[in-house]
């Protein structure tokens, strides 16, 4: 009777193990970045068409990015304006959201203030006044979008973007904001930090991800070949596991891209300046994508990204998409569709 009920918990136990292992395997081998793109507002309507053919290129999530209009020296917000496009306004973000689900695609929902020949990175105001009628401002603005969100499923609400300065000056209204957003939305939050700012960021333990605009400038070469980007990037990886271990959290790249032009994987801001007069060079940006998602791919702590853009249907550039981010109809446009095809 006594070595009839010690054989069976012994094998129990043995068996408890095996399971537990096989769960932690089965965990490991069924990991999968985020395979994103964020889709350019269109100016009109659009339908199912589109979303296929984002999924032509294997995209399991889009961004959708309704932006609010600010200057340098003002506190105030505008957005969901009469003149914004289609996509920008509130009837075209909720169809996009329902179009992506339709189409078995999730979405990142990243209300993103544009201020003219400047940068929201750089607002900072002398008084507490005006830093007051920001917050409210800027507070009505999110929870617009973040309310949007909520009854519309979203899956990832990205509370700012870029804010280098208000994010550090303001820490206790960025908590309060995240505490209200909670309130009411299920779905995981993120901040998308500037790519030389993310340590200075105070709130990542208020998130459920640490998002990173990942323009990492890398080399000036002008077709810098797959291998010496792959070793640019291993002293930016190696800081970023460190980090990502540190605060028990993966990292999204809320944008990551790279223009068609030469010098590609360099300043992306600076190579904007008159990008028509740059030359045209497929091969260097498919070569900076292969480069990226190569480092990066097999990362646990890397949660995937946000390819920075897609035009639907080819509506939304200004004139040079040829030299543009998006990959469609060039080279990286196989790039991102075999990388986007793996598990």
């Amino acid at each position: 009777m006594k070595i009839y009920f010690q054989v069976p918990i012994r094998f129990m136990f043995v068996g408890i193990f095996i399971v537990f292992f096989f769960c932690i395997v089965q965990g490991q081998s069924t990991f999968s970045p985020m395979k994103g793109i964020t889709m350019v507002a269109p100016p009109v309507e659009i339908g199912v068409a589109e979303m296929e053919a984002l999924k032509e290129v294997n995209t399991e999530w889009i961004a959708l990015v309704p932006y609010g209009f600010s200057r340098i020296d003002q506190p105030t917000i505008r957005y969901n304006l009469d003149r914004q496009w289609w996509g920008e306004r509130e009837e075209g973000i909720k169809e996009c959201i329902k179009l992506a689900h339709e189409n078995e695609i999730k979405v990142m929902l990243k209300p993103q203030v544009y201020i003219h020949n400047s940068w929201v990175g750089d607002v900072d105001f002398d008084s507490e006044d005006e830093w007051l009628e920001w917050e409210k401002g800027y507070s009505e603005y999110v929870h617009f979008y973040g309310k949007m969100a909520a009854e519309n499923n979203v899956e990832l609400f990205c509370i700012g973007t870029e804010y280098k300065i208000a994010v550090k000056k303001r820490t206790k209204f960025w908590r309060s904001l995240i505490k209200e957003i909670r309130s009411y939305y299920d779905g995981k939050l993120i901040y998308s930090s500037n790519w030389d700012g993310y340590s200075k960021v105070p709130i990542w333990d208020d998130l459920d991800y640490i998002g990173i605009s990942a323009y990492f400038p890398l080399t000036d070469q002008k077709t810098p070949t797959i291998n010496s980007l792959n070793l640019k990037w291993r002293p930016i990886k190696n800081k970023l596991a460190k980090f990502s271990k540190k605060h028990k959290k993966a990292i999204v790249f809320t944008e990551y891209g790279y223009l068609s032009i030469d010098r590609c994987a360099w300043r992306a801001w600076e190579l904007e300046k008159g990008i028509k007069q740059k030359s045209i060079n497929e091969k260097a940006q498919a070569n900076a994508y292969n480069s990226l998602l190569k480092t990066f791919w097999d990362e646990e702590w890397w949660g995937g990204g946000f390819l920075w853009k897609w035009f639907p249907a080819g509506l939304g550039h200004e004139g040079y998409p040829e030299r543009d981010y998006t990959p469609q109809g060039k080279l990286s446009e196989d790039t991102i569709r075999e990388w986007y095809g793996k598990d």
